[in-house]
C-alpha cells in the first residue's frame, strides 16, 4: 500500500474510563471527515469529489485547522454513538492534537479525544462508527484482557466491559480478522492484485502457477509476521517502489519467457518478501490484540490468501472459454460470440457503474476497472480469431495483458519514486 498524503488509513480509537466518565481518544484524518467525505473502502482521497477540498484543508497550518475542527465540534461529537445499557453516553470534544506539517508527502493525524459521563451503574457500552467515517480500529485501554474490535463505518462492536475481560477468543480474533486481510487485497490492494496476475498470465498450465503461488505465499507469510513483530521494519519509501518494480519485472519476464524457467519461483519468493512487509505495514498502522496476536495475525494471513485466489479465480473464468477454444475443446465460433457479448457488457458496466456505491468500494472510477476487463475480453476475442496459429492465448492474451501490467506498474514505480 502506498503511504502518501492522499492514503485513507483506518481510525484508531482507544477507549478507557473511570467510575464516572468515558474517554475516546481517536486518531483519524480530519480533512477527509470534515470535508463530508464518504470514507468506505476507499485508499486513497485522490479518488473522491471533494479531493481539491481535502487538499486546500491539508495545506491549513495546525491552528487553523484546529479551529476548523472547533467549529465543528459538536457535530464531530455526536456523529460518534455510545450506548450503554442504562442510557447513551453524549460525547463532547476536550482536545485536539494535530500532528506537525513538515512533511506534506506523507498522512497528516489528528488526535481527538472525547469525553461523557457514564449514566450510574454502567458496566458495558457498544460503540457505533458513523457509516462515513470508513474503518475503525476500537482498542480498550487501561484493563486487563482489553477488548480490540475492528469495525467497517456504521458497524456498532460488541459489548465491551469497561472493567475488563471483553478480549476476543483466539478463535473469534482469527474469524474477525480474515475480512481484514480480504479487504486488504480487494479491493485496496491493486498492487498486489496485478503481482498475482503477472504471476497468472506466465503460462495456462496450472503446475507453474501453483510453484509461483507457493513460493509467494511462504515469503509474504514470513515477512508479514517479521513486520507484525516489529523484528523487521523497512520504510514504506523503500518497499513501495520495489513492490511497484516486481509487478514491471514478472510481467517483462512473461513477455521475454516462454514458460516458468529454473529461477522463477526463487525471484517470486524474493519478491514475496517485499508484499509482506507491504501487508506488515498496514497491520503496523493498527497493530493485532496483543493478548490474541497468533491468531489474529494468522486470520489476516489467510484473508491475504482467500484474497489472492479470489483474484485468480475471477481471471481464470474470464479467460477460461479462450483457454478451451486455444485448446481445440470448443469452436472459433462460440469464443467469439462469447467474449463479444462479455467485452459489450464490459463497456456498458463501465458507464453505468459511474458515481454509483460500486466506486467508493473499489476505490476506483467505474471506467478504471471494467474498461481493463472488456479490453482482457477484446483480446480473447483475438485469441479465438485466431486460433490456427501457433501459441494464439499466449500471443493475443497472455502478452498484451502482461505488457499491460508492465507499464502499470512502471508507472507507479515513477510516481512512488519521482512523484
Amino acid at each position: 500500500m502506498n503511504v502518501s498524503a492522499h492514503e485513507v488509513r483506518p481510525a484508531i480509537a482507544d477507549l478507557s474510563s473511570d467510575a464516572e466518565n468515558l474517554t475516546l481518544s481517536v486518531t483519524l484524518n480530519a480533512e477527509a471527515i470534515l470535508s463530508g467525505a464518504d470514507l468506505t473502502s476507499v485508499e486513497d482521497t485522490d479518488a473522491l469529489a471533494e479531493s481539491d477540498q481535502i487538499d486546500a484543508m491539508r495545506a491549513l497550518p495546525a491552528d487553523e485547522l484546529s479551529a476548523l475542527i472547533s467549529e465543528n465540534a459538536e457535530a464531530l461529537a455526536s456523529a460518534i454513538q455510545i450506548q450503554s445499557p442504562e442510557g447513551p453516553v453524549s460525547l463532547g470534544l476536550t482536545d485536539t492534537t494535530i500532528t506537525p506539517e513538515a512533511d506534506q508527502s506523507l498522512p497528516r493525524d489528528t488526535v481527538l479525544e472525547f469525553q461523557g459521563s457514564l449514566p450510574d451503574g454502567t458496566d458495558t457500552v457498544t460503540v457505533t462508527w458513523p457509516a462515513e467515517w470508513g474503518m475503525l480500529v476500537l482498542r480498550q485501554q487501561g484493563v486487563e484482557e482489553p477488548f480490540t474490535g475492528y469495525l467497517s463505518g456504521g458497524e456498532a462492536s460488541d459489548p465491551i466491559m469497561l472493567a475488563g475481560g471483553g478480549e476476543l477468543s483466539g478463535w473469534s480474533s482469527f474469524l474477525t480478522y480474515i475480512p481484514v486481510g480480504f479487504d486488504h487485497i480487494v479491493p485496496m490492494g491493486l498492487d498486489h492484485i496485478l503481482f498475482v496476475l503477472g504471476l497468472f498470465f506466465l503460462t495456462s498450465r496450472l503446475g507453474p502457477l501453483l510453484w509461483q503461488i507457493s513460493a509467494f505465499t511462504l515469503a509474504h507469510t514470513v515477512t508479514l509476521a517479521l513486520g507484525a513483530l516489529g523484528l523487521v521494519n523497512i520504510p514504506g519509501y523503500i518497499v513501495e517502489p520495489l513492490i511497484a518494480a516486481s509487478i514491471v519485472f514478472v510481467a517483462l519476464e512473461n513477455i521475454f519467457s516462454n514458460g516458468m524457467s529454473k529461477w522463477r519461483p526463487v525471484v517470486v519468493f524474493l519478491f514475496g518478501l517485499l508484499h509482506g512487509l507491504g501487508f506488515a505495514s498496514v497491520l503496523g498502522e493498527f497493530g493485532l490484540p496483543q493478548g490474541q496476536f497468533i491468531p489474529a495475525l494468522l486470520g489476516f494471513n489467510v484473508g491475504v490468501e482467500v484474497g489472492q485466489l479470489f483474484v485468480i479465480a475471477c481471471a481464470f473464468l474470464i479467460v477460461w472459454i479462450a483457454l478451451r477454444v486455444d485448446a481445440l475443446e470448443m469452436t472459433e465460433r462460440t469464443g467469439q460470440v462469447f467474449y463479444g457479448v462479455l467485452t459489450l457488457i464490459f463497456i456498458v458496466m463501465a458507464f453505468l457503474m459511474k458515481g454509483t456505491g460500486f466506486e467508493a468500494y473499489v476505490d476506483l472510477p467505474a471506467p478504471a476497472f471494467f474498461l481493463p476487463l472488456a479490453f482482457l475480453s477484446a483480446l480473447c476475442i483475438l485469441s479465438a480469431t485466431n486460433v490456427d496459429k501457433l501459441e494464439a492465448y499466449r500471443n493475443y492474451v497472455a502478452i498484451p495483458a502482461s505488457c499491460f501490467i508492465a507499464l502499470v506498474g512502471a508507472y507507479w514505480f515513477v510516481e512512488r519514486v519521482f512523484l
